[in-house]
């Protein structure tokens, strides 16, 4: 099993060669287009070298200035490369509007075509491999650098068909429009990821975390565990910090208590990718739970049971026990 660190040096090198390969290309054809895709290597391998120094920023353990330790960096990363990639999309814009405007003729097209088709073939598999990972561990900086790379290849198959319909048509000014659609392209991909960064900056809401966080709990869920609220889930790097409320049986000693929420940590935390931490507030349960109240026996019943609360993400994450649910 690779980890993030090689990935993203192999992730450097094949970057370095397919630039070369890109530049290559447009140099025989002196296509604006395959300008625009080499140029785009360029933030790939500023962007994987950024992405590389966050994994082992990200790697190292906490201590007393960064209690929670040093994964939020990875949004630092892909914010970065998101900016990098906009102004390179800008850029390119810029460029592709001066070659629409005085159109020149292209040489050497199908060479430059299956330079550029071997490239997107191989930033493909590339970006494959890289996100397939980052998903696993919960890497934003690999998901970032990998959907980069992914992009990088959709891009190429538009100078493809662009280079096509050139070599068809005999209309050069083909070139500098499709160059420029492509460049919108990318800066809508930078934009997505600057918003990935902000985003992880503010803590906003992942709801594919949660969603995971609530499969689990539903998964394992025992009877003394009768209400669960105020869930919310932060993450740094590759780890999650979550919180939430639980409500036990009211005449549970403290040791049953820390027995209990041990129980959560554990089984919970098992089935979610990552180290997992858990900051459990324990609640007493009140006469109002008794009718969704599964556990048996119980001395202190006040009502009898009727129905089990369904627990969804929306419900989980409201701040009140569910009397009324």
């Amino acid at each position: 099993m690779k980890t993030p660190k090689s990935l993203i040096v192999l992730a450097i090198i094949v970057s370095v060669v397919l630039m070369v390969a890109k530049f290559f290309a447009y140099f025989i054809t002196q296509s604006t287009v395959i300008l625009t895709d080499a140029a785009e290597s360029i933030v790939n391998i500023v962007g994987s070298t950024f992405a590389f120094y966050s994994i082992y920023l990200a790697a190292k353990p906490r201590d007393k200035n960064h209690p929670y330790g040093h994964g939020k960096v990875e949004f630092f990363a892909a914010g970065i490369e998101g900016v990098l990639i906009f102004v390179a999309g800008v850029l390119i814009c810029a460029k592709a509007i001066f070659a629409i405007i005085e159109p020149q003729m292209l040489k050497e097209i199908s060479l430059g075509a299956i330079v550029i088709a071997s490239t997107g073939v191989i930033n493909y598999l590339l970006g494959y491999i890289l996100v397939k990972n980052g998903k696993r561990i919960n890497s934003v900086t690999l998901l970032a650098d990998g959907k980069h790379l992914q992009t990088d290849a959709f891009s190429s198959v538009g100078v493809i068909v662009g280079l096509g319909l050139i070599y068809v048509t005999n209309y050069p000014p083909i070139d500098g429009i499709l160059s420029l659609l492509i460049g919108l392209y990318i800066i809508f991909n930078g934009y997505k990821l600057v918003r990935k960064f902000v985003s992880g900056l503010m803590d906003e809401t992942d709801f594919d975390l949660l969603n995971k966080i609530v499969e689990q709990f539903n998964r394992n869920r025992r009877p003394e565990w009768i209400d669960v609220h105020n869930l919310r889930v932060q993450q740094y790097g590759a780890d999650m910090h979550v919180d939430c409320h639980v409500t036990f049986p009211w005449y549970f000693d403290l040791e049953r208590v820390h027995q209990e929420v041990s129980c959560i940590d554990k089984l919970v935390g098992e089935g979610v990718e990552g180290k997992v931490e858990f900051f459990i507030h324990s609640d007493p349960c009140l006469p109002q739970c008794c009718h969704y109240c599964k556990v048996e026996n119980c001395p202190e019943r006040k009502e009898n049971y009727r129905k089990e609360i369904e627990w969804t993400v929306d419900l989980l994450m409201e701040n009140q026990k569910h009397f009324e649910h």
